[in-house]
């Protein structure tokens, strides 16, 4: 499915999710303009994780719609999804622990071109495939572990060996739940600075969610903020940044958003 620049790569209308008598996700609509960076912020309990669920196919809607490059997608799972060009990364990491770095993105662009998890004919034959890992893993800063077992990295580490995993499918959506989750203060710029990365190339969408809200203002060009599950604003950082009601929605109008 070619990019259709006259719609949002990424569209919901009126979408509600309800688990018994709770209502998750409350009429939300959305959108995300291809090749931009967006995030999505507010408290927790705000509905952020399983807003990503319907907009991945992990969950169906109770009700409204789910558009991706303008076709009503509301009805596809996860898997199609994928195939169309919607890339999830979880909170915990999703890698295979016992093969090298390189095998773990040779394995994922393996994937891409069809050959899937051949381990049976020799990595010898696929050289460039071998070659195009080892590009992803120099961009995510991961070369000097090519040949270490992806068990034996940091937490850190094993997030950005995710990353590479998720980039060597090459969605047109990049969608990133806390990448950041469980790293140290040290590894965390680590990964501010491949985001940058991706985003400055502008050939690919990333919708995240992440708590780190200087990250969050240093690499939006767009936030949405959901509280109690329903979309309360959507602006450029500045908008969020001043927004008295996001400010009390999200801090309890305690302190300034940072």
């Amino acid at each position: 499915m070619s990019q259709n620049t006259t719609e949002p790569i990424i569209k919901t209308r009126d979408l509600t999710i309800r688990f018994g008598g709770h209502v998750a996700v409350d009429h939300v609509n959305f959108q995300v303009e291809a090749f931009t960076l967006k995030s999505i912020i507010g408290p927790n309990g705000a509905g952020k994780t399983t807003f990503f669920n319907l907009l991945t196919g992990q969950y169906k809607p109770t009700g409204g719609q789910v558009f991706f490059n303008g076709q009503d997608i509301t009805g596809l799972g996860a898997a199609m999804r994928t195939r169309l060009g919607m890339g999830r990364s979880f909170q915990l990491t999703n890698i295979f622990p016992d093969l090298s770095v390189l095998e773990n993105v040779r394995v994922a662009v393996q994937s891409r071109q069809g050959f899937g998890l051949n381990f049976w004919r020799s990595y010898l034959h696929f050289s460039e495939t071998e070659d195009e890992a080892y590009v992803l893993l120099k961009d995510l800063l991961l070369d000097n572990k090519w040949d270490a077992s992806a068990s034996s990295l940091t937490h850190g580490e094993q997030r950005k060996l995710e990353l590479a995993i998720l980039m060597a499918l090459e969605p047109k959506v990049l969608f990133l739940d806390e990448p950041t989750a469980g790293m140290s203060q040290e590894e965390v710029p680590a990964i501010l600075e491949i985001l940058a990365k991706v985003k400055s190339t502008r050939d690919r969408t990333i919708l995240l969610v992440e708590h780190k809200m200087d990250m969050i203002m240093a690499l939006s060009d767009s936030i949405a903020v959901l509280q109690d599950g329903r979309l309360i604003a959507d602006g450029d950082p500045e908008t969020i940044h001043r927004s008295k009601e996001v400010q009390e929605a999200y801090l309890g109008g305690g302190a300034k958003l940072e």
